[in-house]
C-alpha cells in the first residue's frame, strides 16, 4: 500500500511534513526489518579460545540472554519502549528493540563454560578449545 500525500495550499511546508511522515514510516519498516534480525559480531580465534565479541550500545546485561543448545550459541537482546503512558512525544526515535543472532560453534570448543562479559556496549563471550581438540606433542620411542 502506498501512502498518499495530502496537499494542503493553507500552509505551503504541509506538504512537505507530509512527505516527511511518509519517508519516515518507510524507514521504520525497513529498520524493523533489518534492525529485528541482528546485530554486528566478530567471531575470531584467539590462541586457545574463540572469541565472539558483538556490539550492542545501549543495553544491559539484564537485558541480554546467551544459550547454546546443540552446538548453536543464541544471543538475544531486548529492550522495552522507554515511554510513560502520559507522554506525548514530539520526537521518537528509541523505540522497543528485540535482535537476535545465532551461530553454530565448531565442535572444537567447550560450550560448558562461557565466559561473558558487557562492557561499553560490546559484548565479549570466550570459550576454549577442547583439551581433546588441543595440540599435543608426541613422543617418538
Amino acid at each position: 500500500m502506498v501512502p498518499t500525500i495530502r496537499r494542503t495550499f493553507d500552509n505551503p511546508f504541509q506538504a512537505l511534513r507530509d512527505f516527511d511522515r511518509v519517508v519516515n514510516r518507510m524507514w521504520d519498516s525497513v529498520e524493523e526489518g533489518v534492525g529485528s534480525t541482528g546485530f554486528p559480531v566478530d567471531i575470531i580465534e584467539r590462541g586457545e579460545h574463540l572469541v565472539v565479541t558483538a556490539d550492542l550500545p545501549g543495553f544491559t546485561k539484564d537485558q541480554i540472554d546467551i544459550s547454546v543448545e546443540q552446538g548453536v550459541l543464541s544471543i538475544e537482546a531486548k529492550r522495552d519502549a522507554v515511554r510513560d503512558d502520559q507522554d506525548k512525544p514530539h520526537l521518537q526515535e528509541r523505540k522497543a528493540t528485540h535482535l537476535v543472532r545465532r551461530f553454530t560453534l565448531p565442535k572444537a570448543y567447550d560450550t560448558t563454560e562461557v565466559d561473558a562479559t558487557l562492557e561499553s556496549g560490546v559484548l565479549t563471550l570466550k570459550l576454549a578449545k577442547r583439551e581433546e581438540s588441543r595440540p599435543r606433542k608426541i613422543e617418538v620411542k
